[in-house]
């Protein structure tokens, strides 16, 4: 059995397929996600470095001469889709290959600052036409791109970029992950998960104060179902369900106390600076929009 060390080489073959299919031009890109493997000697470091990993890639097709003006463009779109991500610009560095691979004509990696050090991230390759060359020479297929308005026939130019998907939810699990002290002389700490609202996984948590309003609040909850991931919780005292809910990255709490059946209005808990509104039932859905735009 043949594991494929890299997702890439299925886009190259196939490249032509997608293109007549879809009556592209260059340039144009084909993005994958899929599962790469590697026989890795000292994997290590949680999910940093494993024999079995998902990759995701942009692989992007283009007219000799174009090619280092779109390298240029998919390194700074992966720095800035990081940084999007709610990942801090100090925390990111770009590292230039000195040493490049025999189809290379340039390669830079992303690299983020892991608590264990700086580690890749993302890839992006000027691949030049090697790829697709040798696959015609050993194929006998042409991989020739029929120009429309010059009318000339070329083996395009590929810019890869790619993105470990494990990398990076480890790099924005530690970017986020942190332990604050609330009240020192109490001894009073809790974990956060200070996730970027828009990839949070729950965007609320409807919390009843006792669980005599348990069937109000459902009402609450089923109603931001239909915009949101919302999670509810009943079982504990409110202190703990804020930190529970602040341990997964959950951006705002929404209390329906015994106030509520009476005000129609429940308070809004903000997960960073833990400050508490009061506001009607029916703004929630709209003040949650607000706040987790990506």
């Amino acid at each position: 059995i043949y594991l494929r060390p890299e997702n890439a080489q299925g886009e190259y073959v196939n490249y032509l397929n997608v293109q007549r299919s879809m009556r592209a031009k260059l340039p144009f890109s084909i993005g994958q996600i899929g599962k790469a493997f590697r026989n890795e000697i000292t994997p290590g470091n949680f999910t940093f470095r494993t024999i079995e990993f998902e990759q995701m890639e942009f692989q992007t097709f283009c007219k000799e001469g174009t090619d280092t003006d779109l390298y240029e463009y998919f390194k700074n779109y992966g720095h800035q889709y990081y940084m999007d991500l709610g990942i801090a610009e100090e925390h990111l560095r770009f590292h230039d290959h000195e040493k490049l691979a025999h189809y290379a004509k340039a390669a830079c990696d992303i690299e983020f600052l892991f608590p264990f050090g700086w580690g890749e991230i993302n890839g992006t390759h000027n691949r030049t036409n090697f790829d697709l060359t040798r696959h015609q020479e050993y194929s006998g297929q042409k991989l020739e791109y029929l120009d429309p308005e010059t009318n000339e026939r070329y083996i395009p130019f590929i810019i890869e970029s790619t993105y470990g998907l494990d990398r990076t939810v480890l790099a924005l699990l530690c970017e986020a992950y942190d332990e604050e002290v609330i009240d020192a002389e109490k001894n009073d700490t809790r974990v956060v998960l200070h996730l970027k609202p828009s990839i949070a996984p729950y965007k609320a948590a409807v919390l009843p104060l006792s669980k005599k309003l348990s069937a109000d609040a459902l009402k609450v909850y089923e109603k931001l179902q239909k915009d949101f991931m919302v999670d509810f919780d009943e079982t504990g005292s409110i202190g703990k369900r804020y930190r529970r809910e602040d341990e997964i990255g959950t951006p705002f709490c929404i209390t329906f106390d015994f106030d509520s059946l009476e005000d129609n209005c429940v308070t809004v808990r903000d997960r960073d600076t833990m400050e508490q509104v009061r506001m009607p039932i029916d703004e929630i859905s709209e003040y949650i929009s607000s706040k987790i735009t990506f």
